[in-house]
C-alpha cells in the first residue's frame, strides 16, 4: 500500500494544512475563553462545547498527523491532517460532520503510523502506534454520540503516548537500560489498562491512569536527555527548559488526579488535571519542538531567540494562578488565569511567524 502511491508533498503544499491546524487553535483558545465566562460574540459561545475537540482533533490532530505525513513522505498520508483540519473547520460551522472527519483523520495517522511499525518494530514506535489508536478510538466515540467529557482519557492517552514515544526515540543518544525500558513497558500497561477502565469503572480507571501519568513524570525526568542539555546554551537549552517543566506537569496532573480520587467531571480537580496535561506539559513540548518540526515540514528556519522564553514563562505563570483558581474555589483567578493562558499561545504563534520570517530573510540574504 505505502509503495503504490509514493512521493512527498512539496512544503508549498502543507502550508494550508497547518492553517487549518492554526485556525482550529484560535477558535479553540476563544471557545475557551468563553467558557470560563469571558464575553464573546455569540457564534463563539455556541463554539463553547468544541473547545476541547477544536484543540484536540483540529489543531493537535492536524499537525500531528502532518507531521507523521512527512516523515512517511507518501501522499496518501496527507489525507490526515486535511480530513483532521477540514473535522475543525466543520466544528467551527457547526457541522455534524466533525466527529466522522475526526475519525478519518485519526486512521489515517493510525495506519501511517502502523506501517512504519512494521518496519521497524521498536518499543517507541509500538508506543506512538497506541497513541495513534486512542485518538482513534476517542473519535469513535465521540462520533457514536459520547460526550467530550467521556473521551478526554483516550485523548490525554494520544497526546501522552506520542510524545513519550517520540523521548523514548530520541533517547538513544542516552539509551535507557532493559529495567528502565521494562518500567516504561509497565507504565504504557497501566496508562492503556486505566484509559479502557474508564468507559465501565471511571474512577477506577482514572486512578490507574493518574498513577501511570505520574510514574511516565518520573521515568522521563529519570531517563531523558534533556537532564543533561539543560547546562548547554541557547536552543539546546531551552528545549531542555521546556521538556523539563512540561515533565513537572504532567506529574501535577497525576498527582490532582490521585488526590481529587479520579477525574470529577466539570469539578475544579478536572479543571487543573486536564489543563496541567494539555497545557502544561503538551503545550510545553510544542513550545520546544515548534524551532525542530517547522523546519521539517515547511523546510524554513526558525532562528533561536531569546524572546521564545517569554511565551513559555506566561503559559507556567497563567497556568498555575488557574490551578491555584481550582485549588481554592476563586473563579476570578481561574479565569484570569485562562485569558493569559490565551495570550501565552498567541504570543508563542506570533513568535514563531517572526521567527520564521527572519529565518527566510536570513537564507534569502545569504543567497
Amino acid at each position: 500500500m505505502a509503495g503504490r502511491i509514493a512521493g512527498n508533498l512539496a512544503p508549498p503544499w502543507r502550508v494550508p494544512l497547518l492553517a487549518l491546524g492554526f485556525a482550529s487553535l484560535l477558535l479553540g483558545m476563544w471557545a475557551g475563553l468563553a467558557r470560563l465566562g469571558w464575553p464573546a460574540p455569540p457564534s463563539i459561545e455556541g463554539l463553547a462545547a468544541m473547545h476541547g475537540p477544536l484543540m484536540v482533533s483540529g489543531f493537535f490532530g492536524t499537525v500531528i498527523s502532518l507531521e507523521r505525513a512527512v516523515a512517511l513522505a507518501q501522499r496518501w498520508a496527507y489525507a490526515g491532517p486535511l480530513a483532521a483540519g477540514l473535522g475543525g473547520v466543520a466544528a467551527m460551522l457547526g457541522s455534524t460532520a466533525g466527529p466522522a472527519l475526526s475519525v478519518a483523520g485519526s486512521v489515517v495517522l493510525l495506519v501511517a503510523t502502523a506501517l512504519v511499525y512494521r518496519r521497524q518494530r521498536e518499543l517507541f514506535m509500538l508506543t506512538l502506534t497506541l497513541g495513534a489508536a486512542c485518538w482513534t478510538i476517542g473519535s469513535l466515540f465521540w462520533w457514536a454520540g459520547g460526550s467530550v467529557y467521556a473521551v478526554v482519557p483516550w485523548w490525554i492517552a494520544f497526546f501522552v503516548l506520542t510524545i513519550g514515544g517520540e523521548r523514548l526515540e530520541l533517547s538513544r543518544f542516552l539509551p535507557p537500560s532493559p529495567r528502565a525500558r521494562r518500567v516504561f513497558a509497565g507504565i504504557l500497561v497501566a496508562l492503556l489498562g486505566g484509559v479502557a477502565a474508564s468507559t465501565f469503572a471511571w474512577t477506577a480507571g482514572t486512578l490507574l491512569l493518574g498513577a501511570a501519568l505520574l510514574g511516565l513524570a518520573l521515568w522521563l525526568v529519570r531517563q531523558d536527555i534533556a537532564r543533561r542539555t539543560v547546562k548547554a546554551s541557547g536552543l539546546t537549552r531551552f528545549i531542555a527548559v521546556c521538556l523539563l517543566s512540561g515533565y513537572a506537569w504532567l506529574a501535577i496532573a497525576g498527582v490532582t488526579i490521585l488526590v481529587s480520587g479520579g477525574l470529577d467531571q466539570a469539578g475544579a480537580a478536572y479543571d487543573a488535571a486536564l489543563h496541567a496535561v494539555l497545557l502544561g506539559f503538551v503545550f510545553s513540548m510544542v513550545f520546544g519542538h515548534a524551532p525542530i518540526i517547522i523546519p521539517a515540514v515547511l523546510r524554513t528556519d526558525v532562528p533561536y531567540h531569546p524572546y521564545f522564553y517569554a511565551p513559555l514563562a506566561l503559559l507556567h505563570v497563567s497556568l498555575l494562578a488557574r490551578l491555584v483558581g481550582d485549588a481554592a474555589l476563586l473563579p476570578e483567578w481561574r479565569a484570569w488565569g485562562g485569558a493569559l493562558n490565551g495570550l501565552a499561545l498567541l504570543a508563542f504563534v506570533l513568535g514563531t511567524i517572526t521567527a520564521v520570517v527572519r529565518g527566510r530573510l536570513a537564507a534569502n540574504g545569504a543567497a
